[in-house]
């Protein structure tokens, strides 16, 4: 039975296996793009497609637009715009040289308990989901505001990196809404969220 009208199971999960096959690409290729030494000459571009670069932060910010779906309602831009917003205000402290204990722990952490909310399926409070994003902000911002003193564009920069994560969290987002197309929806997402959490074990760990 099709898992969608007009549609075969095969290609309902392929966009799933391809994204999979994405994010192995990048566990196995190593995060070292999205941390250059050489970021002087860095600028809007640079820091647009800077997010995806970066193995950790990719997965954390897809996982919030994945989650802010799984909410629905006003939370498919509160969600993100939390995130955006408080990783804005965690760049600025890593900007001025403000200490954030336990950053790079914090980054790792953010990715597991988020692919753990999104395989709980809404099964925690709202507000919860929400105070977890902002935590995790932080950290995701701090890292790399330790960066831009580095950036000749510094603002240019910060500038494209802001635009960067707000399309990812938007391709979050679409993935959710596309799950909720599906009858076995449900499943696709727990499935991708066991995924997330497993890589964020992993960057624990390792």
């Amino acid at each position: 039975m099709a898992l969608f009208k007009g549609a075969t199971p095969t290609s309902l999960w392929a966009p799933l296996a391809r994204f999979l096959a994405l994010v192995a690409a990048i566990f196995w290729s190593g995060s070292a793009l999205a941390h250059e030494d050489h970021l002087h000459d860095a600028g809007f571009l640079t820091g647009l497609l800077h997010p995806a670069l970066g193995f950790d932060h990719l997965l954390a910010m897809l996982s919030v637009g994945v989650l802010s779906a799984q909410i629905g309602g006003r939370a498919i831009w509160t969600v993100p715009a939390t995130f955006v917003g408080v990783m804005i205000l965690g760049s600025i402290l890593g900007l001025n040289g403000v200490e954030v204990p336990g950053v790079e722990f914090g980054i790792a952490t953010s990715v597991l308990v988020l692919g753990l909310v999104i395989v709980a399926y809404g099964w925690v409070p709202v507000w919860l989901a929400i105070l977890c994003v902002a935590l995790f902000a932080i950290f995701h911002g701090h890292a790399h505001g330790t960066e831009m003193p580095l950036i000749a564009n510094a603002w240019a920069y910060g500038a494209g990196f802001v635009l960067g994560t707000s399309l990812i969290h938007l391709a979050g987002v679409g993935i959710g809404l596309w799950s909720n197309r599906l009858t076995s929806g449900v499943t696709v997402l727990r499935a991708l969220g066991g995924v997330v959490a497993a890589c964020g074990l992993y960057l624990l760990v390792a």
